[in-house]
């Protein structure tokens, strides 16, 4: 049986990459996931007997888009689809398999399952720990071919690792070989590259040029510095980090954690005479009881440096039901004292934008360039979708550098100076910060210690 198919050149240059991981990004309209569809049928017929798994983030994704489109596409006299299994059959023996992974422990489903070729379809809905399971799925006895072959536009939940991992480590369509020994190849896709749908479809680029800026310059033009659902949008490499210079021992010195066994996230903030302050440490690992954390911590610490405060969450400090102690306690007793901080997520967002901005052409927040997880992170952290004022908590593995910079920006920030009037005090940034970290009770007497502040 012959099959007469026409692809565009950017779909036959996705066929064709040997490299074990390829990405065919970018832009909507690309014919992405029709490419990965034909490449799986080629696959399929080329070696009998073969397996492969196409993915979607969730089943409605994937039963509206891949299913449709693969029973139009595959000829029937070849191939049969069991619906109730999402299982696909060709004459010779090989199967390809349509699933999804909605929860981030869904791709468990997978444990004992062995491939010659995963897709990922859309693979920045997903998160890189799904990623890395599902890719050690790939795997056999035979001589197949073995391959992880994603397709996906800029934006979603996996933005920030896709780009690490595909887009920023060599320029477009050229192989490189990452840390870990994989080979690997981005691909990127524009509108343009389509002729089937701009012939089609005429007026489809125009529906993409209505769309807000960042929508529009990711959807459109597959820009991956821009894209929608980013929270910290402000967040710039260039206007934000810098290169490590000697802190004065005169500015004040603090740190900030999040900590849980999952993840312990410590910073080092210092700031200057002018207000300004600097992440110039960070210390970033898991698995750590309490006290192998606080060694760390201290470890990491010179013994000349002198820290005006440690924040931590409130939760931190609430009593264990078995031991009756705080984990703060426990801290403190290994030589870690906490000052408790404002859980308000929402006002240590806003805390952390605040500080993002430009005043007088320099940020009032910067990142030493070697505190490389919390400038992985905070660009990479979505809005979310129920409180737009918000961050997202998932994927949870980039949250715990970022919340502990909230801890230190809700202490910090501080309203703009008001001129003094008869009818209360202009605060001291020392008040102010007496303040942020007191509980209730302590805001109420500080505010009758002090004065109404202005």
């Amino acid at each position: 049986m012959k099959l007469h198919l026409t692809v565009t050149k950017k779909q036959k240059a996705f066929m064709d990459a040997d490299a074990t991981e390829v990405l065919f990004g970018g832009a909507a309209g690309g014919g992405k996931s029709y490419g990965q569809l034909v490449d799986a049928l080629i696959v399929a017929l080329r070696y009998p007997g073969s397996k492969q798994l196409i993915l979607r983030r969730s089943f409605a994704e994937l039963e509206k888009s891949l299913i449709r489109t693969s029973l139009a596409l595959f000829p029937r006299k070849i191939y049969r689809f069991n619906q109730s299994t999402h299982v696909g059959r060709f004459h010779n023996g090989s199967c390809l398999d349509f699933g999804y992974c909605a929860a981030e422990n869904d791709v468990y489903q997978y444990q004992s399952a062995e491939y010659d070729v995963v897709r990922f379809d859309e693979l920045t809905h997903f998160t890189e720990a799904q990623y890395l399971y599902l890719i050690s799925r790939v795997r056999g006895a035979n001589a197949f071919p073995k391959q992880i072959k994603s397709s996906t536009n800029p934006g979603g939940v996996g933005h920030g690792w896709v780009k690490a991992r595909f887009v920023d480590p060599a320029p477009p369509s050229t192989p490189f070989t990452g840390r870990d020994g994989m080979k690997r190849i981005f691909l990127p896709s524009l509108l343009s590259d389509n002729r089937f749908l701009s012939e089609g479809d005429p007026s489809y680029k125009e529906r993409l040029l209505a769309l807000p800026e960042r929508e529009r310059k990711a959807l459109l033009h597959g820009d991956w510095n821009i894209f929608d659902g980013q929270y910290f949008s402000e967040f710039s490499t260039a206007k934000h980090t810098c290169s490590p210079f000697e802190i004065p021992n005169s500015w004040r010195k603090w740190r900030t954690v999040d900590y849980g066994l999952d993840r312990l996230a410590c910073l080092w903030i210092a700031v200057d005479p002018e207000g300004r302050a600097y992440v110039y440490r960070e210390f970033c690992a898991s698995d750590l009881p309490i006290k192998e954390a606080a060694d760390a911590i201290l470890s990491h610490t010179p013994k000349n440096e002198e820290i005006y405060a440690t924040l931590a969450p409130p939760d931190l400090f609430s009593r264990s039901q078995e031991s009756g102690k705080s984990k703060a306690s426990l801290f403190a007793s290994y030589g870690v004292p906490f000052t408790k901080c404002s859980n308000n997520r929402e006002a240590g967002w806003l805390s952390v934008k605040d500080l993002l901005r430009e005043r007088n052409g320099k940020p009032s927040l910067s990142f030493f360039s070697h505190c490389t997880e919390l400038i992985r992170c905070l660009p990479a952290l979505q809005v979310d979708k129920r409180r737009p004022s918000d961050c997202a908590t998932e994927p949870h593995d980039i949250t715990h550098a970022p919340d502990a910079l909230r801890g230190f920006a809700v202490s910090f920030a501080r309203p703009a100076p008001i001129k003094s009037t008869a009818s209360g005090r202009v605060w001291s940034a020392d008040m102010w910060e007496d303040y942020f970290a007191a509980d209730e009770e302590g805001k109420q007497y500080l505010k009758r210690k002090y004065g109404e502040p202005l």
